[in-house]
C-alpha cells in the first residue's frame, strides 16, 4: 500500500507591519510570501496568505503570533479574578519594591493586572517543606466560589503560598471553583516554582491572555478550516531544499492518524524557541509572548551555523521594534523574562527588545532634539512611502537616503512612493521649523540624523546583550534580518567591531524560517532546595528528573506527537544565602562546573560554602523533520521595471547613495543575480523580495555555498 504523502507544513510570523509565510514544496523548493497586517484581526492576514498558497489538500499551520504580547502591552485581557492565600492578596502589587528609575519622582509604576477588588483569600497554609498546615473548609470554598462568581470573571489565577512543594490546598480550590465555568490557570501546573511574587504574576498573567488566545486560535482553525482545498500558485521561490526521507517513527512529526486528517492542523511557536499543539498554547498562552521573535533567534542559528560561524548575535529589525539575542553555540533560554513590565518565570528565549523598527517614528521634543521611536506608524497607516502615513519615519529616511529603491521593495511587487515622501516630509519640517523657531533643515540631513539616531538605540541594545555581559563583540557575527536589519547591519557592526554580518536567505521571513524548521519543545521545572554540602544527591536527583521524563512523555503521547524524545536536564545553582542562581546542564561534575561558571560570572568562588541545588529543569524535545539546503539558489522570474536589474541579468544599474553625508554613486544589485563565491566591493545596494541590504564604501561581500549574504567588515 503506498504512503500517504506528508501534508505541507507553512510557516507563518504575524509581524507589526507584514504578515510572513514560509513553506517548502514537494519539489523541495523553499517558498515565501509577505502580506500586510490586520492588526484588527492577525488571522485576517494569515488566510489571505493561506489563500496564495497552493496547499492542494490539508496541511500544518506552524504559527508566530503576537496576540499574547500585544494584549499584554495595550492592556486589553480578561477580566481576571485572583485567588490567594489570605493576607498575600497584595502580593503582585507590592512586588519586589524596585524602582526601575531610581531619581525618578514621576515615574508611574505598571499597575496589576488585577484590581484589588478582584483579589481573594482563602484561609490556608501550607509549609515551605510541603507541610499541610491548614486546610481550606468547605464553608470556606463555598464562600470563596460565591464571591468570586458574583465578580463575573471571564478568567481565574489560582496561586497558594509553597503550593509547588505540595499543591492538595490548590487543587482543592481549583475543584470548588471548577463549576464556575470559566478558565482556570493553577500555579503548580503552570509553574511549580519558589518566589511568590514571580510566580503569581505569571499565573496572572496566563489567566489574562487564557481567553483572548483560545477565541483567537479558535478563529485561525475555523477560517483555515473553511479554506477550499486548492489554490492557484502565487508566491516566490527564494531558495532550493531537499526534506531528508527518514521512517514514520523518526520524523519527529505529527503521529499519522493526526497527520492524515482533512482538515488543517495549527501548531504555535513558544518563547522558548520550540513549538506546541494549538491546544497547549490556548490553555497556557504566557509561553507565547515572545512567539515570533524566538522564531527569528532559531532562524539566525541555523542560518549561521549554515555557514559555519557558530558565535553569533541576532539583530532583528522589524517594523515596530528590534530584537537583538547572544547565541554562543547553543540557544540558551532564561528563566525570568519581563515583558510590559511584568515578570515572566516560564522559559523563553534571551532576547532583548527595544522600540526601534522600520515604522518607528521621528519626531522632535520639547527641547528640539531628534527623538525616534518606540512609538511606530505600524501596518496602519503606515510609513509616508506606503501612500497613507503622514508622519517621517525610519523607511522614509532610507528612501530619502537612497538605500531604499522604489521599484525594488518587495521585489517590485510594491512601489514606494518617493515623491510623496518627500513632499509630506518637506511639510512636516517646515512646520517644526516653524513651531520651534529653528533653522532650515534639508532632506537629506533629516533623514541621516535619523538614520544615526535609530542607529544609537539599536547598537546599545545589542550592547546590552553582549559587552555588558561580559561578552566580545569581535568574537561574535552579527546576523542582520527582519526587513529593516539589512539597512542598519554593517553600519552597526562597524561601531561595535564586529567582523562580519550575515544576511541570510529569507532576511525578511527568517522568523517564519526559524518556525518551519523549529523542534516540538516542552519544559518541566520544579523548585527543591537542596543542600549539597561537597556531594551531590544523585538518588534524589535521578527520581525527580524521572518524574518529571514521564510527564513529559505522557504529554506528548496525549498530543499525539510521534519520535524519540531527546532530555536537557540543567539545575538552578547557587550557594546557600545568595538571593539568585546561575543555571547549568546537569553533570556528575555540577559542583565543580558551578564553581567555574560562578568564577567566570563574577571573579569569585568559594569552595567551602554550602552549595544549595534550587529548581530542576528538563526540555524535552522531539526534533521536527531535517532540512538539507542545496548548494543552487534559485532566481525569482519577475519581470524586469524602471531603474531595477532584470534578474540574472550582469548589467548592473547605479544610483546616488548618501553615505557620511556624501552622495556616492552606488552599485544596485539583485541578490538573485550575485554570483556565489564571487568577491564583490561597496558602496553597494543588494535588493531582494524581502529586504535590502546597505554595503558601505569599502566592504567586501559574497555569497557563499548556503546563499547567506557574508560582508567583512573588519
Amino acid at each position: 500500500m503506498p504512503r500517504r504523502p506528508q501534508p505541507l507544513r507553512i510557516a507563518t510570523d504575524t509581524g507589526g507591519t507584514f504578515t510572513d509565510c514560509v513553506w517548502i514544496e514537494a519539489s523541495g523548493r523553499l517558498r515565501m510570501l509577505k502580506v500586510f497586517s490586520t492588526p484588527a484581526d492577525p488571522s485576517q492576514a494569515i488566510v489571505e496568505a493561506l489563500r496564495k498558497i497552493d496547499h492542494q489538500g490539508a496541511f500544518v499551520l506552524l504559527h508566530g503570533t503576537t496576540v499574547g504580547t500585544n494584549t499584554l502591552l495595550e492592556r486589553k485581557g480578561a477580566r481576571t479574578v485572583l485567588v490567594t492565600t489570605a493576607g498575600f492578596e497584595d502580593a503582585i502589587e507590592l512586588g519586589r519594591q524596585a524602582r526601575p528609575r531610581l531619581y525618578d519622582f514621576f515615574f508611574d509604576r505598571v499597575e496589576p493586572l488585577v484590581s484589588a477588588d478582584l483579589r481573594f483569600g482563602i484561609e490556608e497554609r501550607t509549609a515551605s517543606d510541603g507541610e499541610i498546615l491548614t486546610i481550606p473548609t468547605p464553608a470556606d470554598l463555598k464562600s470563596l466560589a460565591s464571591r468570586v462568581r458574583a465578580k463575573q470573571p471571564e478568567s481565574i489565577a489560582i496561586s497558594l503560598l509553597f503550593s509547588f512543594a505540595n499543591p492538595k490546598n490548590e487543587s482543592a480550590v481549583a475543584e470548588a471553583l471548577n463549576p464556575l465555568g470559566v478558565p482556570l490557570s493553577i500555579s503548580h501546573q503552570i509553574l511549580p516554582e519558589f518566589r511568590e511574587y514571580e510566580r503569581t504574576s505569571t499565573v496572572v498573567i496566563n489567566a489574562y491572555l487564557q481567553p483572548v488566545m483560545q477565541r483567537y486560535l479558535e478563529n485561525l482553525e475555523r477560517r483555515a478550516e473553511s479554506l477550499p482545498l486548492e489554490r492557484p500558485v502565487k508566491y516566490r521561490v527564494e531558495r532550493r531544499f531537499s526534506v531528508a526521507k527518514s521512517s514514520p517513527k523518526s520524523t519527529g512529526a505529527l503521529a499519522p492518524e493526526v497527520l492524515q486528517r482533512a482538515h488543517p492542523r495549527i501548531f504555535v511557536m513558544q518563547s522558548s524557541g520550540g513549538i506546541t499543539a494549538l491546544t497547549a498554547a490556548a490553555r497556557e498562552p504566557v509561553r507565547t509572548v515572545l512567539s515570533g521573535p524566538a522564531g527569528g533567534v532559531v532562524g539566525a542559528a541555523a542560518s549561521a551555523r549554515a555557514s559555519g560561524f557558530e558565535r553569533i548575535i541576532a539583530f532583528d529589525m522589524g517594523g515596530t521594534s528590534t530584537d537583538v539575542s547572544l547565541v554562543e553555540g547553543v540557544i540558551t533560554t532564561a528563566s525570568q523574562a519581563e515583558v510590559a513590565g511584568l515578570p515572566i518565570g516560564v522559559p523563553m528565549l534571551d532576547i532583548h527588545t527595544v522600540g526601534a523598527g522600520g515604522g518607528s517614528l521621528a519626531r522632535f521634543d520639547a527641547a528640539g532634539v531628534l527623538r525616534v521611536g518606540p512609538e511606530s506608524a505600524g501596518a496602519d497607516p503606515g510609513p509616508i512611502c506606503y501612500g497613507r502615513g503622514t508622519l517621517p519615519t525610519v523607511t522614509d529616511a532610507n528612501l530619502l537616503l537612497g538605500r531604499l529603491q522604489p521599484h525594488s521593495f518587495l521585489g517590485g511587487d510594491f512601489t514606494l512612493d518617493l515623491d510623496r515622501t518627500r513632499r509630506v516630509t518637506a511639510e512636516w519640517l517646515k512646520k517644526e521649523r516653524l513651531k520651534r523657531q529653528r533653522s532650515p533643515l534639508t532632506l537629506e540631513r533629516f533623514a541621516a540624523g535619523v538614520v544615526r539616531v535609530v542607529n544609537a538605540t539599536m547598537e546599545k541594545a545589542i550592547r546590552v546583550v553582549s559587552i555588558e555581559r561580559g561578552r566580545d563583540s569581535r568574537d561574535f557575527a552579527l546576523v542582520a534580518f527582519g526587513g529593516a536589519g539589512g539597512l542598519h547591519g554593517c553600519a552597526l557592526a562597524e561601531a561595535l567591531s564586529i567582523p562580519h554580518v550575515i544576511v541570510p536567505a529569507l532576511p525578511g521571513a527568517l522568523s517564519a524560517f526559524g518556525i518551519l524548521v523549529s523542534d516540538v519543545v516542552k519544559d518541566y521545572s520544579r523548585t527543591v532546595l537542596w543542600r549539597a554540602a561537597g556531594k551531590l544527591p544523585h538518588a534524589r536527583l535521578a527520581h525527580e528528573f524521572a518524574a518529571l521524563k514521564k510527564q513529559s512523555a505522557e504529554d506528548y503521547r496525549e498530543e499525539a506527537w510521534q519520535g524519540p524524545a531527546r532530555y536537557h536536564a540543567s539545575v538552578d545553582i547557587r550557594y546557600r544565602g545568595q538571593g539568585y542562581e546561575l543555571n547549568l546542564p546537569f553533570t556528575r561534575n555540577l559542583l565543580k562546573e558551578f564553581e567555574q561558571e560562578h568564577h567566570r560570572r563574577y571573579g569569585y568562588a568559594h569552595a567551602a560554602l554550602d552549595v544549595e541545588l534550587v529548581t530542576l529543569r528538563l526540555r524535552a524535545l522531539v526534533k521536527s523533520p531535517p532540512l538539507k539546503a542545496a548548494t543552487a539558489h534559485v532566481g525569482t522570474a519577475a519581470p524586469g521595471r524602471p531603474g531595477r536589474a532584470k534578474l540574472g541579468s550582469p548589467f548592473t544599474p547605479k544610483a546616488p547613495v548618501l553615505f557620511d553625508g556624501k552622495k556616492l554613486s552606488t552599485a544596485i544589485y539583485s541578490r538573485e543575480a550575485l554570483t556565489p563565491g564571487k568577491k564583490y566591493q561597496g558602496p553597494a545596494i543588494i535588493t531582494e523580495y524581502s529586504a535590502t541590504t546597505v554595503i558601505p564604501p569599502g566592504k567586501a561581500f559574497h555569497l557563499d555555498a548556503a546563499s547567506n549574504l557574508i560582508v567583512t567588515i573588519r
